[in-house]
């Protein structure tokens, strides 16, 4: 999931997990051709015949980045305890490395999530690129090999908030998507159900640029492990549209667009001249559009209640009622428990990173009838849910 954020948060609540219902979710077939088989050889744990989304409880806990409101983000440590915690799907950000393995990193540019920059040996592959129209300096991702990268280990991207975090600073490396695939099969057979996995294409349309395409070897990934067709326990996910369509082109893995703020445009609109912005997107013609080869929206959830110029909700939009009248499951993004996460209306005393009433500001976005919720926080999201969905 695509946000920029440089401030964030601090104090822990105790960690917990409710035992989730079963709340079934009426969906359109996923559409898509699915890719020749030939390259499978795992993957029974990755799917259910005659199983789809269907499985998913209502509201859905999507683990962000894994528990990385208790762990530094994308490391297998984060996306276990997330897992632990009750969440119903973990999420995956996949970036390229130099010699095209994917790796989970929210962004190439590794200079605040890794101990990078305590390497003198890569002293000299600090530099500065453009991505998606953002000038950045610092190591980036594709400047490496596989091997290289191992060399590294994980840090908390945001110190200054999550300082508890940094107790884990290097416990872990970064993970490959087909170690998290093995991960995840194991922890599917331990538990004797499929694990979730909910894995975005980050700045596609960049690394297509540089001859580093995320989606065929991600395709080939997915067909291996059994994860490629409509059943598979897995959700794909860009900010790109041209990205989803891509890979319902080459797996029937259900599919679902990212949207940002209202006057955003995405970034392959911007390469290909498309003038449409997500306001465009979210009216009931893109939607159907959308809908043509997505199940699904993750919409910010400003999208769904915008804000005041205070900070505080104001009414909730059509976004909900008219994602839904065109088959489309709503999965926004994200909630966090610190105080500058959330709503003025739901903040707690003076300390920005203090936590809030954040069951309060959950009360309020499930009332939308959304489909689910990516948090930081995935203990707090499973109780929250477990209380919408008693009603």
């Amino acid at each position: 999931m695509t946000e920029r954020t440089r401030t964030s948060p601090g104090r822990r609540a105790l960690l917990g997990a409710a035992v989730l219902g079963t709340t079934t979710l009426g969906l359109p077939a996923a559409g898509g051709a699915t890719a020749a088989a030939a390259d499978r050889g795992h993957g029974e744990d990755g799917r259910r015949a005659g199983r789809s989304l269907r499985d998913l409880p209502v509201p859905t806990v999507v683990g962000h980045r894994g528990a990385s409101g208790y762990r530094p983000e994308h490391t297998l440590g984060s996306y276990q305890l997330a897992l632990d915690l009750g969440a119903d799907i973990i999420e995956q950000d996949l970036v390229p490395t130099k010699d095209g393995h994917l790796v989970c990193r929210h962004e190439n540019d590794i200079t605040g999530t890794t101990d990078v920059a305590a390497h003198p040996e890569f002293a000299g592959r600090r530099t500065t690129k453009t991505v998606d129209g953002a000038r950045l300096t610092g190591w980036f991702t594709e400047d490496f090999t596989l091997a290289e990268l191992k060399t590294l280990r994980a840090t908390e991207r945001i110190p200054a908030n999550r300082q508890e975090n940094t107790l884990y600073d290097g416990r872990w490396e970064i993970p490959t998507f087909e170690e998290v695939l093995r991960w995840a099969e194991a922890e599917g057979r331990k538990r004797g159900k499929p694990v979730w996995l909910y894995t975005e294409t980050k700045h596609p349309s960049y690394f297509r640029g540089i001859g580093l395409a995320l989606e065929e070897p991600l395709a080939k990934l997915l067909r291996r492990y059994g994860r490629d067709r409509a059943d598979a326990a897995l959700i794909l996910q860009s900010f790109e549209p041209d990205s989803v369509r891509r890979l319902s082109r080459l797996v029937d893995t259900p599919r679902i667009v990212l949207l940002g703020g209202a006057a955003s445009r995405p970034w392959d609109f911007v390469e290909a001249g498309d003038p449409r912005t997500v306001a465009d997107l979210v009216t009931p013609a893109g939607l159907k559009w959308l809908a043509s080869f997505s199940q699904g929206i993750g919409p910010t959830l400003d999208l769904v209640i915008p804000k005041d110029a205070a900070g505080r909700l104001t009414a909730p939009t059509t976004l909900v009622r008219d994602a839904h009248a065109q088959g489309l499951v709503l999965h926004p993004y994200t909630m966090r428990n610190e105080n500058v996460f959330l709503p003025a209306e739901f903040r707690r005393g003076t300390d920005p990173n203090a936590y809030g009433d954040a069951f309060g500001a959950f009360r309020a976005y499930f009332a939308t009838g959304i489909d689910g919720i990516f948090s930081d926080n995935a203990d707090t999201a499973v109780l929250a849910a477990a209380d919408a969905r008693r009603g």
